[in-house]
Order: C-alpha cells, then sequence, then structure tokens
C-alpha cells in the first residue's frame, strides 16, 4: 500500500520537478545552525527556498552568485542534503566550512585547517579475534593499521564491501580551490575572540595541507584520535566533509572544505568545550570563507 497522500506530500512531489534556481552558483554548506546562519546573514539579493522541508538561500557573497545550506550533522545527511542541491541548483563547485576536533598534537582550538585530501576512516570491517590476534575474512583487506578489531576499509564511490573495481580511500580536493585557499591563507588573520567575550590564550592559525577524516561517530577519546592523526596524518576529524567529498566527486563537481577546531577530539587537559568555541569559530570561518572567494578565479 502506498504512502497516504496529504498536502505536504504534494508539496514535496512539486519541489522535485525541475531546478529551483538556474543561475551557475557555488554551494556553501555548513554542518550546523549557527555556521549556517552566520553565512547566510551576509547574503546580498538574498532568496529562501524551500525543498523537501529544507532550507536552501541564493544570493551573492563577495560578489559571487552562491546557494547555502546545512548539510545536517553526520555522514547521511551530509551526502543527502549534498546530493538534493546538486539535482535541483546550477552548482559549479563546492564549498564545506564548519567546526570539527583536531586531531594533530601541534595545533590547537581556533585553529582553521584546509586538507587536500579526505577520507572515511569509520567504514570498517570487525575483525575476529583468533590466536595471533585479530584477522580479517580474506576477501577483505586494510591499508591501514587497525584499532583493535576495528580496520578501516575502502569503499569507493558505488562499490561492493569487497572492494572490486575502482573502490579507494582518499578523495582529493580541486587543485584550483585548494591554490585559492593558499593564496586567501596567506592573506588571512585569524580573531581570537567573540562578542561574547570568549578568548582564546594562544592566536590561531591557518593551516594548509595535510588529511581530513570523516566518519558517524564524535570523538573524544585521547587514545582514538592519536591512532587517526598516527595512522592517518590527519589533522581534523569530523561527521560530514569526506561524505560531500564522495558526493562532489562522483558528479564531477570542484570541492573544498575549511574545518576549524572547536575542540581537539579528547586531546584536551580539561573538559571538551565544543559548546563554548564554537561561537569564536564561526566568525573566523565566514571571515576566511570570503577572502577565498575573492581569491576564487572565474
Amino acid at each position: 500500500m502506498g504512502r497516504p497522500q496529504t498536502a505536504a506530500n504534494t508539496d514535496n512531489a512539486r519541489a522535485m520537478v525541475g531546478p529551483l534556481d538556474d543561475a551557475p552558483r557555488l554551494a556553501l554548506i555548513s554542518a550546523f545552525g549557527p555556521e549556517w546562519r552566520i553565512v547566510r546573514e551576509r547574503l546580498s539579493d538574498r532568496q529562501d527556498h524551500m525543498l523537501l522541508n529544507k532550507d536552501f538561500s541564493t544570493g551573492k557573497l563577495s560578489g559571487k552568485p552562491v546557494v547555502v545550506f546545512l548539510s545536517g550533522v553526520s555522514m547521511v545527511n551530509a551526502a543527502m542534503s549534498t546530493q538534493l542541491a546538486l539535482d535541483h541548483f546550477n552548482i559549479e563547485g563546492i564549498v564545506f566550512s564548519g567546526v570539527a576536533g583536531g586531531a594533530n598534537p601541534d595545533m590547537g582550538i581556533g585553529d582553521i585547517v584546509i586538507p587536500e585530501k579526505w577520507g572515511q576512516y569509520l567504514e570498517m570491517a570487525y575483525a575476529r579475534e583468533t590466536p595471533n590476534g585479530f584477522k580479517l575474512p580474506p576477501f577483505l583487506s586494510s591499508e591501514f593499521a587497525n584499532y583493535g578489531m576495528m580496520y578501516t576499509i575502502n569503499i569507493g564511490t558505488f562499490e561492493e564491501l569487497a572492494g572490486d573495481g575502482k573502490s579507494r580511500f582518499w578523495f582529493p580536493v580541486d587543485r584550483d580551490y585548494y591554490a585559492a585557499a593558499e593564496r586567501a591563507a596567506a592573506r588571512f588573520t585569524i580573531t581570537p575572540g567573540d562578542s561574547s567575550g570568549h578568548t582564546l590564550d594562544r592566536t590561531p592559525k591557518v593551516h594548509v595541507g595535510a588529511a581530513g577524516l570523516s566518519g558517524s561517530a564524535f570523538v573524544d577519546n585521547a587514545e582514538f584520535r592519536e591512532w587517526a592523526y598516527s595512522t592517518f596524518d590527519a589533522c581534523v576529524l569530523d561527521m560530514e566533509t569526506a561524505a560531500v567529498s564522495q558526493v562532489a566527486d562522483v558528479n564531477g563537481v570542484p570541492f573544498l572544505a575549511f574545518r576549524a577546531l572547536s575542540d581537539l577530539a579528547g586531546g584536551e587537559v580539561g573538559p571538551n568545550e565544543f559548546d563554548i568555541f564554537m561561537s569564536i569559530v564561526g566568525d573566523n570561518l565566514a571571515d576566511l570563507v570570503e577572502v577565498f572567494l575573492d581569491e576564487l578565479k572565474p
């Protein structure tokens, strides 16, 4: 039996027909509401759209036509939201900006990182324990050091579990976007405080390079953080970006991500203060994205 038809279902069905906007635009994606609102409020010529109960705002930022929306938290929501935008807007590139946990012990809260590649490190096989340690089944393999019974495995775009075809782990960012980000980072100075009076005890920096990791787990564990850093050379851990990079890859759309460290994924001396520092990094992220757009060539 089909789903009962309601007014909301009918409106959603209508929304699925055709594009909502034909203008070529850059997609600016955020994971959390506070990040998204900061960027949306800076838009000129703003128009708001609703698609499947999800808000999209079009307009201009730094003179560039953009569409701004939330990915939602976690890998599945990020993938769905990104593909939804690609299906209904004329998107020429994707830029993700948001907060994340820091994995590199040389980086601190407030730093902004721009990785050159992203991987889904929690795509895993849980191995059985044998007298000789944990062992994967013969049809699976891992190129990375395991974390106990947990082995990261490669699952590329539309690939099967056993890794047939073109399975891979890393999804690189667009080289032209990356070059523009390097130029933007050289021009940009991070502000160590916010309007609420929160101030960092150090001057944060922008780091360009290394790797980013994403998976459907919020990490607040020092030992796991150390494994992620040493195994993947990861500077940042989040819950969305690698999913967006994979959707961008299969659609042939340029992609880049900016992630600001609101916590250290369990590496702090005191408690996790993600909620306190998110406001500081949110403003800095929006400022850096605008500088990046200035550097981005047509």
